[in-house]
């Protein structure tokens, strides 16, 4: 006995194991999506991203808290900037729509 449990198998990379794992599931796409949350601040610049906070997503929609009622006006007028940038991030699973919301007060 040559202490072998089976047949030799080549390691397999941990992201290719995830990524099935995830499709299998069916929340790849929801997974990849979330990357925005993170990214926002680097998609918006500075000063967008002291007034804004991204919240999650839910489906292919990105929720967006505002901090003022001036800037969720001026930003949905910026709506449709703010998908494309988005969506050059995630190019495979693009968002459909980019939602602002007035934050709650603290």
């Amino acid at each position: 006995m040559n202490g072998s449990r089976g047949p030799s198998r080549a390691p397999v990379r941990v992201d290719r194991v995830l990524a099935q794992v995830l499709e299998e599931a069916g929340v790849k796409a929801q997974v990849q999506r979330m990357a925005v949350v993170d990214a926002w601040p680097d998609i918006v610049g500075e000063q967008l991203s002291r007034v804004t906070k991204a919240r999650g997503v839910d489906g292919a929609t990105l929720i967006v808290e505002v901090k003022s009622s001036a800037w969720l006006m001026e930003l949905n007028m910026m709506r449709g900037d703010f998908l494309q940038r988005v969506n050059e991030l995630l190019e495979e699973v693009p968002l459909e729509r980019v939602v602002f919301v007035l934050a709650e007060t603290e």
